[in-house]
């Protein structure tokens, strides 16, 4: 991705001015941009070029990034404006697979003087308050695909070593605060549940995961495995080596990372792990008995198609409506996801495991956390009453639940975060 995240030519001046309103002419500029990049028609692109910007990229070296970029990061989903100044409109640009800022730069001719993609960083984050208390700091780890980026929340005016809690992300598109655009989650669960811990004297790690937010990576969809994201955790690990803040660090997984964190777990100084709405079945399992919602052809191909991966070999011709889940590039992660065995990956954790479980987790039902339990008998188990798969108080009626996964600010459950400051302060 390093390659390709400055592939175009910027050629334009720094803001000094004032940010304004959006242009009309920009906004016309960023919607062709969009239509043309998603249709792939990239000689349009270049045809809105200037005559500089033409001499200085080409279209033997513009057309092959391009593509590059397309398939690594997929199509342009949405554009939002973010500000205006000295010729220059600065977009935050949400792909399938990343979201970065695109800004755009156009002369007296509307012709694009300039276009860049530069780092996103969600800016609501400074506006908004966090407690006086708490010290939330960026963290940035190199490793060997790209890097690994996150944020650190700490109580101000520690004396002495305390625990850290590393928060391992749920599946899909998931960045540091919980939230995944794609999937139209917006309920900031990690970032509420890192306040909440950092109140009651525990540090956290939460982390965008790889090619997600400001977290680069070079692997593509189609090399991608469960057991990168394990590596990202024991990259994150290995970064506080010699940090001598803290007295013990406890992994917590909340749903695939649960597994993220089973396979991360080994051999690592880990404390203690929390499961929280972790599944207790593989990943086929589940999918299969999902699918008994749609219709019998599209449960069918997908059983065929799973069948096909049991053997070792992917299937390239998938229905549409599968795409989510079985698209032909994301076929060997599928792979690599459904051999785990969740009730025999938390029966070798050799340390104290806590598991969580909400009773109206409509994903990950209550059945799960006590299959966790059962094969790990020695684990305490927190079932919490009317908590669903966000960690946040809601029925067990669909629609009211899924309201909850677009208001970031309503508060996690409080059940929560006693039962894992509890838990912690326990440990040796």
């Amino acid at each position: 991705m390093k390659k390709t995240l400055f592939f175009f030519v910027i050629l334009f001046i720094t803001f000094k001015a004032e940010a304004q309103a959006e242009p009309t002419n920009y906004a016309i500029a960023i919607n062709n941009f969009r239509h043309f990049y998603n249709r792939i028609e990239i000689d349009s692109i270049f045809n809105q070029f200037s005559q500089v910007l033409k001499d200085a990229l080409p279209l033997d070296k513009f057309k092959p990034t391009t593509l590059q970029l397309k398939a690594q990061l997929g199509n342009l989903l949405k554009t939002d404006f973010v500000r205006y100044a000295n010729s220059l409109a600065v977009y935050k640009a949400t792909f399938e697979h990343n979201i970065f800022l695109l800004n755009i730069s156009l002369n007296n001719n509307n012709k694009y003087n300039g276009l860049l993609l530069s780092p996103y960083k969600e800016e609501t984050i400074q506006q908004e308050p966090i407690d006086p208390n708490l010290f939330e700091s960026p963290i940035n780890i190199k490793t060997l695909s790209g890097n690994i980026s996150g944020s650190l929340v700490m109580p101000k005016n520690v004396s002495g070593k305390i625990p850290l809690v590393l928060i391992i992300g749920d599946a899909g598109l998931t960045d540091r605060d919980g939230n995944n655009a794609k999937a139209g989650i917006k309920g900031n669960t990690y970032k509420l549940l890192a306040f909440e811990l950092g109140k009651k004297g525990i540090a956290t790690i939460r982390y965008d995961k790889r090619s997600v937010g400001e977290s680069l990576s070079s692997t593509k969809e189609s090399q991608l495995r469960i057991d990168d994201y394990a590596d990202d955790v024991v990259s994150v690990i290995n970064s506080l080596s010699d940090d001598q803040r803290f007295s013990k660090i406890i992994f917590l997984g909340h749903g695939e990372g649960t597994l993220v964190g089973m396979i991360a777990i080994a051999d690592q100084p880990v404390s203690a792990f929390i499961s929280v709405e972790g599944p207790s079945e593989q990943a086929d399992k589940m999918l299969i008995e999902q699918m008994k919602q749609k219709p019998k052809f599209i449960a069918d191909e997908f059983k065929t198609i799973l069948d096909s991966l049991r053997k070792g070999k992917t299937t390239d011709n998938v229905d549409p409506a599968l795409y989510y889940i079985a698209r032909p590039s994301y076929q060997h992660f599928l792979m690599s996801w459904c051999r785990l065995v969740p009730q025999k990956g938390i029966k070798a954790i050799k340390k104290p495991v806590l598991i969580i479980q909400g009773t109206t987790d409509l994903q990950i039902t209550t059945e799960n956390g006590q299959k966790l339990k059962k094969a790990k008998s020695e684990a305490v188990y927190l079932e919490i009453k009317g908590m669903n798969h966000i960690l946040k108080d809601a029925p067990a009626d669909e629609e009211q639940n899924m309201d909850t996964f677009s208001k970031p600010d309503l508060p996690i459950k409080p059940d929560l975060v006693s039962g894992i400051v509890d838990f912690v302060n326990k440990l040796k």
